[in-house]
């Protein structure tokens, strides 16, 4: 039982996801002492070297920030024992944790991760369950093994999944729902409240880490599965197909009706507002899609723009030469 009032923490984490948590943290009676990110790396589409969401608020909040290339170099062990933390919290790092690094604080090390385990264990739990059609997700605060996503549960919160969310929006939600279950989570900690339930890995699935190639449309595929495929895949890496061998970028789609007797692909309306599309199981409405290389745009002005007929057919990306 943890008797102590307030927790000094070394917390892990880089993207937007983990920077709410970090923010939680910075607001509660615990003590950031560090903070452990992922190295400086090219980002966004002019690929410029910048810092992580999560160091720039470590920064800013003048916090010790490491970022080693490896867990085990033996500069960053030295100068993250030094930091004297009780107690690790892990949100959205990006590395898996050593043994050596779950050792540093006498406490251990807490995950903020995105998914009610043992569903979905791994990089993408809010991609993976979107792509399935879920309609719930949350978040659990569980304690970090060797193992991924393994460790046992100390509590859960969880919410409703709309059937037009996206990825992006879901992950935002989460990213608040997790922040304040961590907080609760620490509080009930130091009072001695907190229990560990071990995971039925019976139940485990996982959800491995995104590619582009998860993007690539089947339009065999039903018009249900296609529009999840969407969602899910939204803001990165995308769901896109070829029109007239352009790559079309889909970005928000939704379920409308029968497609009749056309082959899956066909174009059956372009028009003002809709392009719809014939599937292996009723038609696809695509709402806002984008060109390559072009800004993305309601389907009214991508029609006004581009040449698209009723009968023309998408075809799913396919390897260039």
């Amino acid at each position: 039982m943890v008797s102590l009032e307030s927790l000094r923490i070394l917390f892990f984490g880089t993207p937007e996801f983990a920077l709410i948590s970090l923010d939680a943290l910075l607001r509660s009676r615990h003590q950031v002492v560090g903070v452990v990110t992922q190295p400086d790396r090219p980002r966004g589409r002019g690929q410029r070297v910048s810092e992580s969401p999560v160091k720039q608020r470590a920064v800013s909040a003048g916090l010790p920030v490491l970022q080693p290339e490896r867990l085990r170099d033996a500069e960053f062990l030295e100068a993250a024992t030094a930091l004297r933390a009780d107690l690790g919290v892990v949100a959205a790092y990006g590395k898996i944790l050593t043994d050596r690094v779950l050792a540093l604080p006498p406490l251990g090390l807490l995950n903020v991760h995105g998914s009610v385990l043992p569903r979905y264990r791994g990089a993408a739990p809010v991609h993976r369950a979107i792509i399935a059609g879920d309609t719930e997700t949350g978040v659990t605060i569980m304690r970090v093994v060797k193992a991924l996503d393994a460790g046992p549960m100390l509590s859960k919160a969880t919410r409703p999944i709309a059937g037009d969310e996206t990825s992006g929006e879901v992950e935002r939600d989460l990213a608040i729902l997790g922040a304040d279950l961590l907080v609760t989570t620490l509080d009930d900690l130091t009072a001695g409240r907190a229990h560990e339930t071990p995971q039925d890995e019976t139940q485990a699935t996982y959800a491995p880490r995104l590619t582009k190639e998860d993007g690539h449309v089947d339009w065999n595929w039903p018009a249900v599965r296609l529009h999840n495929l969407i969602r899910g895949l939204h803001p990165w890496p995308h769901a896109s197909a070829f029109l007239n061998d352009r790559r079309v970028i889909l970005h928000r789609s939704a379920v409308s009706g029968a497609a009749g007797d056309a082959a899956p692909g066909t174009i059956l309306e372009a028009h003002g507002d809709r392009l719809l599309v014939a599937t292996g199981d009723g038609a696809l409405d695509l709402v806002e899609v984008q060109a390559e290389g072009k800004r993305k745009m309601r389907v009214r002005e991508f029609l006004a723009g581009h040449s698209v007929a009723v009968g023309d057919r998408f075809a799913g990306p396919a390897p260039r030469s």
